[in-house]
């Protein structure tokens, strides 16, 4: 039996592997699709997704128009509203604390720095919710298909208290179940 101190350093240390496979694995890129990983813990549910841009803008480079920039601006604004795309089980008590996004085609994050990809770019989305009993999340509401028209599967893998899983979301379902 593990104590509590060794459940959350289990769940963390899944949730940093969580967090790094997709740049260790090398980026399966496919329209449509989208990674995301979600670990839970006591205090704190992180959630991370990796997308290409073409299913949040319709294309997969800088933009070139004033409307295209206008796209990329309303896009980067929902995905800052973290807690409008992603609702926790209200048994846990989260809230939104951090969100952090990185795209060299869109200059966000330390992926700005880079030069910008002018084939298959892709968007990495970090959102951290603060909770006073993360491990009451029962369920999460993901919000991206309403927000996003042009996704329609997530590639799901979970690290909660109660242990490690994969699965699978597709259009139009948006809730995610955190216990098996």
């Amino acid at each position: 039996m593990t104590t509590t101190p060794q459940r959350l350093a289990l769940v963390l240390g899944a949730a940093a592997l969580l967090a790094a496979a997709p740049a260790r694995a090398g980026k399966a890129h496919q329209h449509g699709l989208a990674r995301l990983d979600i670990a839970v813990d006591a205090s704190r549910v992180s959630i991370v997704l990796d997308t290409p841009l073409d299913n949040l803008l319709g294309f997969e480079r800088a933009p070139r128009t004033d409307a295209e920039r206008q796209q990329a601006d309303a896009a980067v604004a929902l995905l800052r509203d973290g807690g409008r795309l992603f609702r926790i089980d209200p048994a846990a008590g989260c809230t939104l604390a951090k969100v952090e996004l990185a795209s060299a085609a869109l200059k966000l994050g330390d992926a700005a720095a880079a030069p910008a990809p002018e084939g298959h770019a892709d968007l990495e989305a970090r959102f951290d919710f603060d909770c006073k009993q993360g491990g009451r999340a029962a369920s999460v509401e993901v919000g991206l298909f309403e927000a996003f028209k042009r996704l329609q599967r997530l590639d799901l893998q979970l690290a909660t208290p109660r242990g490690q899983m994969k699965a699978v979301l597709q259009r139009p379902a948006s809730r995610v179940a955190l216990v098996r």
